[in-house]
């Protein structure tokens, strides 16, 4: 169960909803800091004291406003946090929603859960924060989605080669040019075609602009 929280957000209005969710669950003992530095300095207080917090809330990325920092976002807050209390829990809360970044906290950074800033976040946190609280880890919605499409289809070399040089404005009458240049086959235009085709239909997409950017989003490419 989430007793002890610790808020790391630079904006005073988010720091209100937050603590109005974190209230509507019944959790009474509520820091805030709006430096990582400052929220750093919190934990390592906490810890040393016997009473450390079960969670922190940090956002990923925070305004530069002139104030001498050491820690200058919500990463390195979070490795340096570690390093205090290895068993903080932490969730992001944050308006980053690239599939890439976040798979990537996950996976290197071992977040517990991530929260995109966006229409009904607050119900989003209350469903992280129970999960936490739980010991699961969560994991938004549109995530789930998009790992699901990445898991069920998989991108040969020659797809990737395709998007990339889409990805790079290329048109596609002149792709089969290029791949005979580089001696990759097949590099007829039907086929090109075809296979952007299937790629689409596999994923759910109707333009090669939405292959492009799941693509770019996901780090396939």
């Amino acid at each position: 169960m989430i007793k002890k929280v610790l808020v790391a957000e630079d904006h005073e209005i988010v720091n209100i909803s937050v603590q109005k969710t974190l209230e509507d669950l019944a959790v009474q003992d509520i820091s805030y800091a709006y430096y990582c530095d400052d929220a750093l300095y919190k934990i390592t207080q906490a810890f040393n004291a016997g009473n450390s917090y079960d969670l922190l809330i940090t956002d990923l990325h925070f305004e530069a406003d002139g104030h001498k920092q050491t820690l200058s976002g919500g990463i390195e807050l979070i490795t340096a946090a570690r390093k205090v209390q290895p068993d903080l829990r932490i969730l992001i809360f944050s308006l980053e929603n690239r599939t890439a970044v976040i798979d990537n906290l996950y996976k290197n950074y071992h977040i517990d859960g991530f929260v995109a800033k966006a229409r009904n976040d607050a119900r989003a946190l209350k469903e992280a924060i129970n999960e936490i609280g739980q010991y699961r880890n969560y994991y938004p919605h549109h995530y789930r989605q998009s790992t699901n499409k990445k898991n069920a289809y998989s991108f040969s070399e020659y797809d990737i080669n395709i998007i990339t040089l889409l990805a790079q404005g290329m048109l596609i009458k002149d792709i089969p040019k290029y791949l005979q240049q580089k001696g990759i086959k097949p590099s007829g235009l039907s086929t090109i075609e075809k296979r952007l085709n299937q790629m689409k239909e596999a994923l759910g997409f109707t333009k090669n602009e939405q292959l492009v950017a799941y693509c770019k989003d996901t780090g396939a490419m």
